[in-house]
């Protein structure tokens, strides 16, 4: 599997370097990474890290503005695609078919080609604007995966909640995984 990942300036950047631990140490799946400016920023200022230090764990990454990258061509073959954490500025421009840098390329690539397209908008509340985006790209196929965590297995640390949203990430794409129990009634 070859999976795209960006990440933006939205606040909730622990999501997206966990995802790429875990699909670090996947078998058979390899990752193509997008940083924009900010994220690199908010990966320091949340993290305490420098982006490098996420940047190893993909096995490719592309500059923002490298047009010519092959993800930015439909010819080339990615199974999916996942923006965690997503900006609403980078919703809106999705939304709108505003391509203007790789990221949004690659993602407008993902699109066309009809593949598995999830965006993890991190914003709260959310405006008209924002919801009309949101609808806008849900019915162009694309998931929308809030990272809402959920409270039935019990979680006792941040970490914990971070590997509920990382699960829902992963099961979009079909990748076996043990972060979380899944539910099952309680007898």
């Amino acid at each position: 599997m070859r999976l795209i990942t960006g990440i933006t300036g939205a606040s909730g950047v622990v999501y997206a370097k966990r995802l790429l631990e875990v699909l670090h140490h996947a078998t058979d799946v390899e990752v193509d990474l997008i940083i924009t400016p900010c994220g690199r920023y908010i990966i320091e200022h949340e993290l305490g890290i420098s982006s490098r230090e996420v940047e190893v764990l993909a096995t490719r990454v592309w500059d923002i503005a490298d047009m010519a990258a092959d993800i930015a061509s439909g010819s080339q073959l990615c199974d999916g695609m996942v923006i965690v954490p997503c900006t609403m500025n980078t919703l809106a421009k999705l939304a709108h078919g505003i391509a203007d840098n790789l990221l949004l390329r690659a993602s407008d690539v993902i699109l066309k080609n009809d593949k598995k397209l999830v965006v993890v908008p991190r914003e709260s509340p959310l405006n008209e604007t924002h919801l009309e985006n949101l609808l806008k790209l849900r019915q162009r196929g694309v998931t929308i995966l809030p990272p809402a965590p959920a409270f039935y297995h019990h979680p006792k640390t941040i970490a914990e909640l971070v590997d509920f949203v990382v699960a829902l990430i992963l099961d979009q794409f079909n990748l076996p995984h043990t972060l979380v129990p899944r539910w099952r009634k309680p007898e």
